[in-house]
Order: C-alpha cells, then structure tokens, then sequence
C-alpha cells in the first residue's frame, strides 16, 4: 500500500467538492481500493498504486472540467471517468461559461465582430448603446484569456463620474467609496467566476478594479485591461490610459457617446481618441446599435425613442435659424430720421 498527495491548484473547492460534499463521496464511491481523505486543496490517497494512477489523471480531467465549465455534479463526474466528457466543439463559439454552467457566446454579427478583433489586434474601440453588451463581451474575453493563460491578469477601470446625479460624500474606506461606480463590473465578474475563487483573484491582485484615476504612472503588461464608460473620459485621462499600455497586453475601451455625463464645458476624451486614432494601424473599431441590444426588448424601443427625438430637436433646430433670419428679412428697417421719436 503506498500514499499520495494530490494537489488541486487553481480550482474553486466549493465547486469541485460540491455541497456537503457529494461530489467527493461519489469519488470515493467509484474508488473503493483506495481510502481518499480530503483537506482543503490537498487530497491525500492510500491504496492500490494502479488505481490512484487511474484516480490522479482523472482527477485531473475533472479538474479541467470544473475550471472551463465553472460547474460539476454527480454526471459530470461519471461522464469524464467513463471518456465521455461534455463535448465543447457543441459550443463552438463559446468564449467562456457562467457559474451556472451556461455558455457565453456572442449573440449578434456586431458582438462576434468584437470577439474577431480581440483575437487579431490588441486594442480595441467598442461603441454603442446601452445593453449592447460591451461589458458583459469584453470581460468574458478577459476571463477567458487569464484561463488559458493568456494573460496574467485582468484590470477593469471606470472614470467616477455621477450620471447626472451628486451623491455627495461615501462612507467607508476608499475601497467601499469608489464600488458604488464599479459595480456592474462586479456583476458581470460574479456571473463568470465562483465567488470563492473571484474572492481569491482579487486578494491576489489578479483581477484589479480601480477607478481611472488609480492608472496614472502604471505600465500594465501581460494583462487584458478594460476601459468601461470611456464616453466619460477627458482627452488627458483617456490619453493617460492608453499609454499604460505594455508588453503581451491587450486593451478594450468600451463608451456610448449618446450617455456622456461630463459638465458641458468638457469634450469627450472618447469622441477625440476615436477621430484622432482611426487609422493607427493594429487598432480595432467596433461600432454596435439597436439590433445589437440584448437586454429586455423594451431596451432596444427606449434607445429608437431617443434617437427619433434627437434627431427631431436637430431638425427643429437647423431650421429655427432660418426662420428667424426669414422673420428678420420681412422686417422694414428704416433709416430715416423722421421715424425715430422721442
């Protein structure tokens, strides 16, 4: 009888255990020459040296299974032992897979164009209206790249700007004030990784979320960084950002011009890197719409709505100028002095 350890890295143990630890007793169970005792990520094993060679590659492929899937249950468990694992090629446009399992992939032309330039350049523009997905899109492509080891680490950013609202002073410490703006960065995170492991990545400084402010004198290298709101950016911070740029990195900046929440004064720092970096070569543009929009349906009619009554006030007021000018023109104007009374 010899004894082995297994270490399970990089693997979120509540998942691979599973509740009150049915997962591991079905392990057992498929097991019986072997006496398996689990402890946190080490799983010590006893028995029969051919079987814990069986045990340890399928512990492996399990392992595998649990950090591409983000789920694993009694029949996953079954099906990899017996060499019937999920089929991916099923998912062939899969990015990754939500907590639940479910696989995220692009849902329109638009938001496949995204995941084509992600794979071909290492920046990219993606601009479009509210629920077009650019969030959800680009840190799907973040978790997937630091998965695969792509990259090291994921660094989302938001300006702090208020969407037309003063909230006045936070309470809490400078992490506590500043998550009320990166909040549905959190979302999408918690959507794609387990909560332990999410937990995990951010203890360790894997995946950072910081204000845009937090950027100035980083050089970011080996990372997939992420721009969100960058419609709320002055021409000096999105500069700034851009050039935080290092080696093996990618960037996506994500914006919706029609939502610009900076005081009048102040011009889009979006508006003038999209002009002014248009034809860089090794830079991508993706320009999303209505069709693109896959929140609730009503979504998409809110956001036409808009559009038809911008464009209407345009309208309305390219012509009250000549109006006015007609109005003026009908008007006598006279010159001479005796018309003028005292």
């Amino acid at each position: 009888m010899i004894e082995k350890h297994i270490v399970l890295e990089d693997v979120d143990l509540l998942t691979f255990y599973g509740v009150n630890n049915a997962n591991m007793q079905m392990i057992k169970a498929l097991y019986p020459k072997l006496r398996i005792v689990a402890r946190g990520n080490v799983m010590k094993v006893l028995g029969d040296e051919v079987e814990m060679c069986a045990l340890e590659e399928n512990i492996g492929k399990l392992v595998q299974h649990c950090n591409t899937f983000n789920s694993l249950n009694e029949e996953d468990i079954l099906s990899v032992i017996k060499g019937e694992a999920r089929d991916q090629s099923i998912d062939s446009q899969a990015i990754c897979y939500s907590v639940t399992g479910k696989a995220i992939v692009p849902r329109t032309e638009n938001q496949k164009r995204i995941v084509e330039a992600f794979n071909s350049d290492d920046m990219i523009f993606a601009t479009g209206p509210a629920g077009s997905g650019k969030t959800y899109l680009s840190i799907a492509l973040a978790v997937r790249a630091l998965k695969n080891h792509h990259a090291r680490k994921i660094i989302l950013s938001r300006p702090a700007v208020e969407a037309g609202e003063k909230l006045g002073f936070l309470p809490g410490d400078m992490r506590e004030k500043i998550s009320p703006y990166l909040q549905p960065l959190y979302d999408a995170l918690e959507d794609m990784i387990p909560a332990l492991k999410l937990q995990e990545y951010m203890e360790q400084d894997i995946i950072q979320i910081a204000p845009l402010a937090f950027m100035r004198g980083r050089t970011l290298n080996d990372a997939v960084v992420i721009l969100d709101e960058a419609q709320n950016t002055t021409n000096a911070q999105i500069k700034m950002f851009l050039t935080r740029m290092g080696q093996n990195t990618k960037m996506i900046i994500n914006g919706d011009l029609t939502q610009i929440d900076l005081p009048p004064s102040q011009r889009s720092g979006l508006s003038t890197a999209l002009h002014i970096l248009r034809k860089v070569k090794g830079i991508s543009f993706v320009e999303l719409d209505e069709k693109d929009i896959v929140r609730h349906r009503l979504v998409t009619r809110i956001v036409e709505a808009y559009d038809r009554y911008k464009k209407e006030e345009d309208k309305r007021r390219q012509t009250a100028p000549t109006a006015e000018a007609k109005e003026s023109a009908e008007t006598p104007v006279s010159n001479n002095s005796e018309d003028i009374k005292d």
